[in-house]
């Protein structure tokens, strides 16, 4: 696991697949998603190695219920007592009680969905508090609950405004360029989270997959918006798996402009 500074007091956790995010408020932590399951262990070493204690870990907030995202915020919770919080839309698949709807794939996401199984199950984890669009919660000087369902039907997003920082959970994706993230269960829904975030206004913007944009976000997201307007996507070839893992498939020519 890499450990990346993002801003003085934000950094990013890269995990094999997916990354989770520590935010800090003073000796108050804040991790946002938690990675899969097993990387526990590796994120409490961080968190030392940060020069902070797991048990400062206030709160993991779980932007959706991919195990990527999900997998290992019961081994955090035990490690730090901290509560975990999920949409309520979301929180079921979580807690184990219903299975997660599969996406709804495109022909060029199937065979990077493949590679995506690699992930372990998420074990069933509690949900100690249930989000709803427009809450605010006590981190970050407010951070604001975005709804944005699409992705999964309980993604969210959370707006720090006082810091102009945005973790758009994989609503969007920065993967060469800006894209709306893959494995969608409704993709028209997705694309309208999309707009939402990017009209936030956001300086700084954190993605689940990909490197975080530390200035300018707001601009770069609404130019991504404008790209994404198609149903017609393609995937930069970042977005294919490595040659290690060569699956046989190249991306589809983009779409026309317009």
């Amino acid at each position: 696991m890499d450990v990346i500074e993002v801003l003085p007091r934000l950094h990013m956790f890269r995990f094999r697949i997916g990354q989770a995010y520590l935010w800090r408020d003073g000796g108050e932590l804040t991790l946002v998603d938690a990675g899969s399951a097993g990387e526990g262990a590796a994120v409490a070493e961080a968190i030392r190695d940060l020069g902070h204690r797991p048990e400062d870990i206030r709160r993991i907030v779980l932007t959706h219920w991919h195990p990527d995202h999900a997998g290992a915020a019961g081994e955090v919770a035990a490690l730090s007592g901290a509560e975990v919080l999920a949409h309520r839309a979301d929180a079921p698949v979580v807690r184990g009680e219903v299975p997660g709807p599969p996406p709804v794939l495109l022909d060029w996401e199937r065979p990077l969905y493949e590679h995506a199984l690699t992930v372990p199950l998420a074990p069933p984890t509690r949900v100690d508090r249930e989000l709803e669009d427009g809450d605010v919660l006590g981190f970050g000087g407010g951070a604001r609950v975005v709804g944005a369902p699409g992705h999964t039907d309980g993604s969210i997003a959370l707006h720090l405004p006082e810091h102009g920082v945005l973790f758009t959970g994989d609503t969007v994706a920065h993967v060469e360029q800006l894209m709306l993230g893959v494995f969608n269960v409704d993709r028209k829904q997705a694309l309208d989270s999309y707009a939402r975030l990017a009209a936030l206004g956001a300086d700084t913007a954190c993605f689940g997959h990909g490197d975080p944009l530390t200035g300018g976000a707001a601009r770069a997201l609404r130019i991504g918006r404008a790209r994404g307007r198609s149903l017609r996507p393609y995937p930069p070839p970042a977005l294919l798996p490595s040659a290690g893992a060569r699956i046989g498939v190249s991306p589809p020519e983009p779409p026309p402009p317009g």
